[in-house]
């Protein structure tokens, strides 16, 4: 059925699900501790019912990458509960900045001197984060550390970048997908001891747990993995660019949640900065298929 659906459409869809998890965390009177133990158990269970080929996928290579994921799913609503919705999604996205450093260790993908501008600016734009920390808020309690847990999310998810990446090259039966599953799986094991006991939630809590799971991870990865082999890289670079874009807009409308004027400049810098790059290697790879 998916098939039949525009692929961008696709993953528009699924960025649009992302997204909205930032204020959905909010919304629930949940510990971070639980929210991230049961979002991340449901959709677990959600991505192995709607994906069972990955359960046959799990291999020492795919535990890795997990280990890596699970790391970044749990500092992400950690830090959700902490600080904005804005400050917790952009710092988590200069994960570039890492990749730059880490690609040619790990996976030998030199970084270039026209990498250097776009190192500066997520430099930057990480920097100001930090340099006027927000007045705590009700949706804010501790900005600052909800900030350092965004930026330690910023290089947990550069990991499992670089990991998703590793299993995508590799030969072997460990697929991202499987990756992505037991990560969350995992992600629940780990933090459910923390989550326990759970004190007077409310129907809504379990409402907003259950769509966490199944829908803005499960149904969202399920749509963008779908569209992945007709849609081009650049396209699919730019269109999941709205989830952060979309992330801090949800948590105004719905929770009047509004970043500080610094935290706003550095999402802009940052944004700019990926759309910037992401265009500059379409254009050499256009260049070398041309050569």
């Amino acid at each position: 059925m998916l098939s039949r659906i525009d692929p961008r459409l696709l993953v528009v869809f699924g960025a649009v699900l992302f997204s909205t998890g930032g204020a959905a965390i909010k919304a629930t009177t949940l510990t971070g501790w639980q929210v991230a133990a049961f979002r991340s158990g449901i959709a677990g269970l959600a991505l192995l019912i709607m994906l069972p080929a990955v359960r046959r996928q799990v291999t020492w290579r795919v535990l890795l990458v997990a280990m890596a994921y699970a790391t970044t799913l749990t500092l992400y609503v950690l830090a959700n509960k902490l600080t904005t919705a804005a400050n917790t999604i952009f710092l988590q996205s200069t994960a570039p900045l890492y990749l730059l450093f880490l690609g040619p260790l790990f996976l030998r993908e030199h970084t270039h001197k026209r990498d250097l501008w776009f190192m500066l600016a997520l430099a930057l734009g990480l920097a100001l984060f930090f340099v006027a920390i927000d007045t705590p808020t009700q949706t804010a309690p501790a900005p600052l550390a909800g900030n350092l847990l965004g930026g330690l999310a910023g290089f947990s998810w550069a990991l499992t970048l670089l990991g998703l990446r590793w299993l995508a090259l590799d030969k072997g039966p460990g697929t991202p997908a499987a990756a992505a599953a037991t990560g969350n799986l995992l992600t629940f094991v780990v933090c459910v001891y923390w989550a326990l006991p759970v004190i007077s939630p409310t129907p809504q809590d379990w409402l907003l747990v259950a769509y966490l799971g199944v829908f803005q991870i499960g149904v969202a990865y399920v749509l963008v993995t779908a569209a992945m082999p007709r849609v081009t890289a650049l396209e699919a670079s730019l269109l999941i660019l709205i989830e952060p874009v979309l992330n801090p807009v949800w948590a105004w409308l719905f929770l009047g949640e509004t970043p500080g004027k610094l935290a706003l400049v550095a999402a802009g810098i940052i944004t700019i900065s990926i759309v910037l790059r992401t265009l500059q290697q379409s254009r050499l790879k256009e260049t070398v298929q041309k050569s």
